[in-house]
């Protein structure tokens, strides 16, 4: 049970952490630094607990004391759990140690708050996951989202408050759907742990009610398209590294929920869920990608490649439950297996590029790109980490976003070869969709490194920049470390995911063998092919050598005796590229899906429905005041004036007042019930 004691010590590390905060709250600096240093051990305790259970499988449940007789405070960590802890405490270990020079930047602004709030978000996120009572998991989930929330508008300006109002609207109409869909289990189960609800008896149409309640609910925390508004409002608005734990595991917190509900309780019986989240996926990793390309915003253009890469996850996610409801085991634990790896390397990449963009924005004061320019130079470990990021996320080998994406093309060209008539129509669609995400993705991280650092600086600020400190650069390069090691050590990674993957659908593990080919032949093995297509594509760089080689002559010879091309240096003032006109054409050429943004976001109807409260409200007040608190006062002091001849103020006439009550009294005949 040391797994289960260093989990509490984990939880306990980050309340400890909050406590300090609170309680240095005059000395910012050091409320900062305790948070952060603790924060960072409750990390590496999180992955202490969670690597003996990833390796052995094994699953570990305690009970714990409850205070609430209707609601057993039960911890379980299995494989999935186990997982989610890991994911969460890598992150939250560079995030601690990147926050330790970072937090200097909001100093007078609150430290001590963000540090307590910070803390209270990472355990209730440990705890939810590990929590195997609905009661216990919606507390948690609650007490993530109001944690959250409060590190949305710690900047306490105009925007963020809008941006954490929309975000706490909108979580909350979320947590409503996931209340209903527990409750509905539990009614059927008549308990309210996990284990009972794997056993409720349900009806086909109960079941696909549940399902989608969970499926909206818990997407609204994920992020997925539909329901993304608050993601480009909120992620902007928080400290990056809080922004990093957002985008990197919060949202997670969705798809982990989705996984929960729709496999493991409801056991993914039913195909057509696996293809709703396998569309809602497709959708959402295309226009994310291409709303992310039109923003010049930093933060909001990552914020978008999150609803990106979530609808990554979720195709993953919507194959393992299409294999799962036509009996293919193998094919839904390669979907899982690729959903569940891109989970884990999206938390690392786009904690990455998050803390990147938080110390660029350190340096230079500025979210827009059109401000910065030319920091390569000037922040080298800033800039190679976060071309490392770049690299990753528009999955190119040999590094970590590549494998997660070949296993999904693996599994949908598996679905596309196996499946039946509905999955060979889906599986190419969903490959096409998924290769138009990574070449946008591609061209928006080219505009991203460029325009940030390449070219000549674009402001005064950006001209001043010089390297941050040493904790920020720490947790930008273990990160970047990280995307590598995902990446070249994926043959010996993947198989720790691929059991848990195939603990969800209840079959053996598949093996994950190197080949170049991109369906296997045996149904029980995985291809990775990483070093084949990394030589392959570093084998074309050789290509424009040769050409240069075959053609070279005098006409060559002949243009060395003029001023050299020089890719425009010398003319930057005039000829740099802006972000906008980087994106120009592609933005030109879908208009209509750039009109609907709008359409899809739910924000605005949010917003609607706040001012029309707001409006109701303003309403109301005044007219219950007018119409019956007022008229109640005057009738009151009505009736006052009309009795005051009876106080004269003459002792001797309130003598006879109490003389004639006690006549009354005297007189009035009382029943004492004695018989």
């Amino acid at each position: 049970m040391i797994e289960l004691d260093l989990l509490m010590l984990s939880i306990l590390l980050y309340l400890a952490g909050a406590g300090f905060s609170l309680i240095f709250h005059n000395d910012e600096r050091r409320a900062a630094h305790v948070s952060g240093v603790l924060c960072a051990l409750g990390g590496i305790a999180g992955i202490a607990a969670a690597i003996p259970v990833l390796l052995s499988g094994d699953a570990i449940t305690q009970q714990l004391y409850s205070p609430f007789s209707f609601a057993d405070c039960v911890i379980r960590l299995d494989a999935l759990s186990a997982f989610m802890v890991m994911v969460i405490s890598l992150l939250v270990v560079a995030c601690a140690v990147y926050s330790l020079s970072y937090m200097r930047e909001y100093e007078g602004k609150g430290v001590w708050a963000m540090g307590f709030f910070m803390n209270v978000f990472i355990a209730s996120m440990v705890a939810l996951v590990v929590s195997d009572n609905a009661f216990y998991f919606i507390v948690f989930f609650e007490m993530m989202s109001l944690a959250s929330y409060f590190l949305v508008i710690s900047e306490q300006d105009e925007k963020a408050v809008k941006a954490g109002l929309q975000y706490f609207l909108i979580a909350h109409a979320g947590s409503v759907l996931i209340m209903i869909a527990f409750f509905i289990l539990y009614r059927q189960s008549g308990s309210l742990n996990f284990a009972d609800f794997k056993t409720a008896d349900l009806s086909q149409w109960q079941a696909s009610a549940v399902f989608l309640l969970a499926f909206f609910g818990f997407g609204a925390k994920a992020g997925m398209i539909t329901l993304h508004g608050w993601l480009p409002q909120a992620h902007p608005a928080a400290p990056s590294h809080a922004s990093a734990l957002m985008s990197g595991v919060m949202v997670k917190i969705g798809v982990f929920g989705i996984i929960k509900v729709g496999i493991d309780f409801l056991g993914a019986d039913t195909a057509w869920w696996g293809y709703l989240v396998l569309a809602f996926g497709g959708v959402s990793s295309v226009l994310g990608v291409m709303y992310a390309l039109a923003e010049h915003d930093i933060k909001r253009l990552l914020a978008y490649h999150t609803v990106e890469n979530v609808g990554i996850i979720l195709m993953g996610v919507g194959i393992g439950m299409i294999g799962i409801a036509n009996d293919q085991p193998v094919l839904a634990t390669l979907g899982l297996l690729g959903g569940l790896y891109h989970l884990l390397n999206h938390a690392v990449f786009k904690g990455l590029l998050f803390l990147g963009a938080g110390s660029m924005i350190y340096r230079v004061h500025t979210k827009d790109m059109e401000k910065m320019g030319g920091l390569a130079k000037l922040m080298p470990y800033t800039a190679l980490a976060f071309l490392i990021g770049t690299m990753a996320i528009s999955a190119l080998p040999p590094l970590n976003g590549f494998v997660s994406e070949w296993f999904i093309y693996q599994s949908l060209l598996t679905m596309s070869k196996e499946g039946t008539f509905a999955m060979s129509i889906a599986g190419p669609i969903a490959v096409v969709m998924l290769a138009i995400t990574g070449a946008l993705a591609c061209m928006c991280f080219v505009k991203v490194y460029g325009i940030c650092f390449c070219g000549a600086a674009r402001s005064e600020q950006a001209t001043k920049a010089t390297e941050v400190p040493k904790p920020m650069v720490f947790g930008t390069l273990s990160l970047a470390v990280l995307c590598i090691v995902l990446g070249v050590g994926s043959p010996w990674i993947a198989p720790t995911i691929s059991s848990v993957a195939s603990s969800l659908v209840n079959s053996d593990a598949i093996t994950v063998t190197q080949g170049a080919a991109l369906i296997p032949d045996n149904g029980a093995q995985a291809i990775l092919s990483t070093p084949v297509i990394a030589l392959t594509l570093l084998g074309l760089i050789l290509v424009p050598v040769l050409i240069l080689s075959i053609f070279k002559g005098p006409k060559l010879t002949r243009r060395h005796n003029n001023d050299p091309w020089a890719c425009g240096y010398g003319y930057e003032d005039r000829m740099t590229v802006s972000a906008g006109g980087f994106t120009q054409p592609l933005r030109a050429m879908f208009v209509p899906l750039y009109a609907i943004r709008n359409w899809l976001n739910p924000a605005p109807l949010f917003a609607l429905i706040l001012e029309k409260t707001k409006a109701g409200a303003t309403f109301i007040e005044p007219f219950f005041d007018n119409r019956v608190i007022l008229p109640i006062a005057r009738f009151v002091l009505a009736v006052g004036k009309r009795l005051q001849w009876l106080q004269y103020g003459d002792f001797r006439t309130y003598c006879l007042y109490m003389v004639i009550a006690l006549l009354v009294l005297l007189f009035i005949p009382v029943d004492l019930g004695v018989n």
